[in-house]
């Protein structure tokens, strides 16, 4: 166990190295790949469990909802428990939840189990981030950086397409069984290899208050983004209140944590100045991906007839070239200036963008997905830019802390991203179609 003030393990070397990085991305992986491996088999799992597709979607959404509050908590669960001990527990009960999900019969079960699921999954990025940097030698800390965000990006393209080929050939459980064995193996190495790296325990008071507040304000805000469409958004009173009551409950907590001693989510952090901006861009980058990949599936699927695998393989192209260029990414990050490196891989973004607004109905395969393809190349460099950027600018103590609240703002923009693009499809839909009854009923009114 390390100690404060005790000399860091040395880094793991060769094998053990390889062994250990790949348990650590493969459970980062799964974690992330189960916020959207479950979208596309929301008809499936409603039919299974004869319930109506509105009511499956409660699957997605009671996942994304327990995710996004325990992962600002990882810094406290982290330095009450140590961070090794709360690893190995999260992803034993992750794996075991997602054994019980795929052995429900009906939807209240599945949902509980659900939560469960993302309860235990949530603590699993931040801590796979911070472990991965733990056991690289300093010097190839990069590295570290460049498999985490590997399988961070690449986890929701793969969802889908894994969701809907399970769906489809065998049946919906198997895309939670899929879980078990990486769990198992995932746990295994762990185990053997990662007890130096174990951190020191504090036993500190329970910030009960703080705990509260941000349950009530985080659960009101991911349930309004992910209802706030079927509702038509403010115009609904339930809408209305669960707004009123996130916001409240945000600025709350806000004042709760910032005059806590031992406050349950450390958002003190934020004084680094490239701490916040880095979350800030984290932010607006990812919700920005991450709308795109919600709303080009549906522009396919709706407007040029594909089905939900055909406009999966167009998506996914985007997974390739971010997977070949994050270890080039890795090695610059040390050798560029961040910001240049991270401005150009954003402009890289906004060229894709307006590629994708010259499509047209009788777009071809390769018009459609080429897009994609050359976005990934960006994608490592904003994401592993601004990641060493904003874990550079906080003290080695408040590492896990730091990646923890990272972790949550990606969750919550990804929601936030997901609820404006299909808001907006939505609304540009409705418009769409009264343009056209007008133009076909010119004479009524």
């Amino acid at each position: 166990m390390t100690l404060a003030g005790d000399p860091l393990p040395a880094p793991l070397r060769g094998m053990r190295l390889a062994v250990g990085a790949l348990c650590l991305a493969m459970a980062n992986f799964i974690v992330v790949l189960d916020m959207s491996i479950a979208n596309v088999s929301v008809p499936h799992i409603a039919g299974g469990l004869a319930v109506s597709p509105s009511q499956g979607t409660w699957v997605i959404t009671s996942y994304a909802v327990a995710d996004a509050i325990t992962v600002p908590l990882t810094g406290w669960l982290a330095a009450r428990y140590g961070s090794v001990r709360w690893f190995l527990l999260s992803l034993v009960a992750f794996g075991f939840a997602s054994m019980l999900c795929g052995m429900a019969t009906s939807l209240p079960m599945l949902v509980a189990f659900r939560v469960v699921q993302g309860l235990a999954g949530g603590p699993l990025m931040p801590l796979s981030q911070t472990l991965l940097l733990r056991i690289f030698p300093k010097e190839r800390a990069g590295a570290g950086f460049a498999i985490w965000a590997m399988t961070t990006t690449a986890a929701p393209i793969f969802g889908p397409l894994l969701g809907g080929m399970i769906s489809d050939n065998w049946s919906w459980p198997w895309i939670f069984f899929l879980n078990l064995p990486v769990v198992g193996l995932c746990a295994f190495g762990a185990l053997r290899l990662l007890r130096p790296f174990e951190t020191r325990r504090s036993r500190g008071a329970i910030d009960g208050v703080g705990l509260c507040l941000l349950v009530v304000w985080v659960g009101a805000f991911q349930v309004m983004l992910d209802t706030g469409r079927e509702h038509d958004w403010f115009e609904s009173d339930w809408i209305l209140f669960l707004g009123v009551v996130a916001a409240i409950g945000f600025v709350a907590f806000l004042v709760w944590e910032a005059t806590r001693e031992n406050p349950i989510v450390d958002i003190r952090i934020f004084r680094h100045r490239g701490f916040a901006l880095a979350s800030l861009a984290i932010w607006l980058c990812f919700g920005a991906f991450f709308a795109q990949v919600v709303l080009t599936p549906l522009w396919l699927q709706q407007v040029l007839g594909f089905t939900a695998s055909d406009a999966a393989h167009v998506v996914a192209w985007v997974g390739l070239l971010a997977i070949l260029c994050s270890p080039l990414a890795a090695k610059l990050v040390d050798k560029v200036d961040l910001r240049i490196l991270i401005s150009l891989a954003v402009l890289w973004f906004c060229a894709m963008s307006l590629m994708r607004a010259q499509w047209t109905p009788d777009a071809d395969y390769w018009t459609l997905a080429m897009p994609h393809l050359l976005q990934g190349a960006a994608m490592p460099f904003v994401f592993i830019g601004l990641t060493t950027l904003a874990l550079r600018s906080v003290t080695q103590q408040e590492l896990v802390s730091a990646a923890g609240i990272m972790s949550f703002v990606r969750t919550l923009s990804t929601a936030f991203g997901a609820a404006f693009a299909t808001s907006a499809w939505g609304d540009a839909s409705t418009r769409a179609r009264a343009d056209i009854a007008a133009t076909l009923n010119p004479g009524q009114g």
